[in-house]
């Protein structure tokens, strides 16, 4: 359960964002916040200082805090960006998109749209449909089967030397050197996971990984070297690995029976994403198998899934910030002639019923 004050933080933060309180307005004092929420003086001011720290408010003693002014963007009128995802409506990406598209029409550009569903071939076709467009400024990309050596990557720098933006999401290639990408820390996501079941006395944890996508196999990396550091058992039996053309298995009863089974022994799965994570723990409960207490299970994404699963999942959030927000403000700055670096997304556990 997140800390009280990360809570009111929460909630002010999201008031500022609905456009609350205006540039010159105090936000309520001290006194009427412990009054709203029944906390100490303290919690507020600690949930103060978290706004303050992210840039959104200033604070001053014996002024009370107001909004952090800030100068106006620069409106990019006709500007013309694709956006390249390997899905458009299944799983985070609807969140994702939006949150690309919020940031791009605010700045006067209707994002042009399309999909690879992760395949190489695809990808191909539409590199190559942008490099016929003219007018083209930006690229939003995530690339297809990231953690494979891709055969496209002359159609980027072709793009490239056109003197088309490049952002890539979720995937980076150090071919394309100064391409600048918004990634999830998933390394550290693995390790994460592995320590909190590790806290939690788990010593057989096995972990179930995609291996065509650079998120699995950051997330295998993460996991297997926190394993080692914690001194538990990394065994080949106790990992399972699916692909893009493999992933609609999960589906299957009679597959996950056959997962399951060679997981066996195991007192905790750290699964890939919670789309494979609501599969496991609703299959578990099949078989009989209660969860947490005879098996745990943890995931990335905090998505819906996790929520709806029939024991609430724990699983890894990145809090307020969006991926695909970070990468169109980014893309922005590029576009206005500012040099950029790769963004690093941390993630942050939302402990459930599932552990």
């Amino acid at each position: 359960m997140a800390p009280k004050y990360q809570s009111i933080a929460d909630a002010l933060r999201l008031e500022i964002e609905n456009g609350l309180y205006s540039g010159k307005q105090l936000l309520p004092t001290e006194q009427l916040l412990c009054q709203r929420f029944q906390i100490s003086r303290q919690t507020v001011r600690r949930a103060l200082s978290m706004l303050e720290d992210e840039g959104l408010i200033t604070r001053r003693q014996g002024s009370g805090s107001r909004l952090r002014e800030h100068a106006a963007p620069e409106i990019l009128l006709n500007c013309a960006v694709a956006v390249v995802t390997t899905y458009i409506s299944d799983y985070i990406f609807p969140n994702i998109l939006q949150g690309m598209e919020r940031v791009l029409a605010a700045n006067g550009s209707a994002p042009l749209l399309f999909a690879t569903q992760n395949q190489i071939s695809t990808e191909r076709k539409i590199l190559q449909t942008l490099l016929t467009m003219k007018e083209l400024d930006g690229v939003l990309v995530e690339g297809s089967k990231t953690a494979l050596p891709n055969p496209n990557l002359d159609l980027y720098q072709k793009l490239i030397d056109q003197g088309v933006r490049l952002v890539f999401i979720n995937g980076t290639y150090p071919e394309l050197a100064g391409t600048p990408s918004v990634l999830a820390d998933n390394f550290g996501g693995g390790k994460l996971l592995v320590e909190y079941l590790g806290g939690k006395g788990h010593q057989n944890i096995a972990g179930i990984f995609k291996n065509d996508d650079m998120q699995g196999t950051l997330r295998y990396a993460g996991y297997a070297q926190t394993l080692r550091n914690l001194g538990l058992p990394l065994e080949d039996g106790q990992i399972y690995w699916y692909n893009t053309e493999t992933r609609r298995a999960f589906y299957s009863e009679s597959f996950l029976d056959s997962v399951l089974e060679s997981l066996a022994g195991c007192t905790a799965i750290v699964c890939y994403n919670d789309e494979v994570a609501i599969r496991v723990v609703s299959h578990l409960q099949k078989r009989g198998v209660r969860v947490p207490e005879e098996m745990a299970v943890v995931s990335f994404d905090n998505s819906q899934y996790s929520e709806l699963a029939p024991v609430r999942i724990t699983s890894l959030s990145h809090g307020t910030q969006n991926l695909g927000e970070l990468a169109a403000k980014l893309m922005l700055r590029l576009l206005q002639g500012e040099e950029c670096q790769t963004v690093v997304v941390p993630w942050h556990l939302k402990e459930k019923e599932s552990s």
